[in-house]
């Protein structure tokens, strides 16, 4: 249950850093390291996990429907996540559960656009405002299906998730918020380092 849960945290942490490093540096070898990083991991659970295999094939579906794909990096992140199912196998997944938390994840990336915000153009509208910054569609979804899944309920094609999976999936939503709030401190801690580096390894002067 702990490995389980660091793995989601660290699934998240790792994929808004390697987001920042594209979006906001422009630094395509760090997104693709930390993005290929946060793909093992999520990889791992994918396989191993059904809920996990449901939310984050949504998550890819949702980002590829709403045209996120747009940087080298996140083309080699979705590239390695895919050889990941490909080779390993994933588990028998139902396909309304997975159809219900695309919806979602499509309806965070919709939602969340950017532009929109910086435009103000909801400024004043609370409840837009609210699904604008807080991407809570996913969040329902995986809620209503783990609720569910606590019941003595059974339907074909529709896979209810374990009730914990909720709770991962928080982890794994506030490890993406943290690393958004503490990114230019994860960025300057690895400059300081590569200059540390550099001058260590640096060739001496004939």
């Amino acid at each position: 249950m702990f490995s389980e849960a660091l793995i989601y945290f660290l699934s998240g942490f790792l994929m808004k850093i390697s987001d920042d490093f594209m979006d906001l540096k422009n630094n395509n070898p760090l997104a693709i390291v930390s993005g290929i990083l946060s793909m093992v991991c999520i990889g791992y659970l994918a396989v191993i996990y059904r809920d996990a295999t449901i939310i984050f094939l949504a998550i890819l579906l949702g980002t590829i429907l709403s045209g996120k794909v747009d940087g080298l990096g996140h083309l080699v992140s979705l590239l390695f996540f895919l050889g990941i199912l490909a080779l390993f196998g994933i588990p028998n997944i139902g396909i309304t559960s997975l159809a219900i938390c695309t919806m979602a994840a499509w309806l965070d990336e919709m939602g969340n656009d950017v532009n929109a915000i910086k435009e103000n153009k909801f400024k004043g509208k609370k409840p837009i405002e609210f699904f604008l910054k807080h991407r809570p569609a996913l969040k329902i979804a995986v809620f209503l299906l783990a609720i569910l899944g606590g019941l003595p309920i059974v339907y074909n094609g529709l896979n209810f998730f374990q009730p914990i999976t909720f709770i991962y999936f928080i982890l794994f939503d506030l490890a993406y918020e943290i690393a958004g709030s503490r990114f230019d401190n994860v960025y300057n801690g690895l400059q300081g380092i590569f200059r540390v580096f550099r001058k260590v390894y640096a060739p001496p002067y004939n």
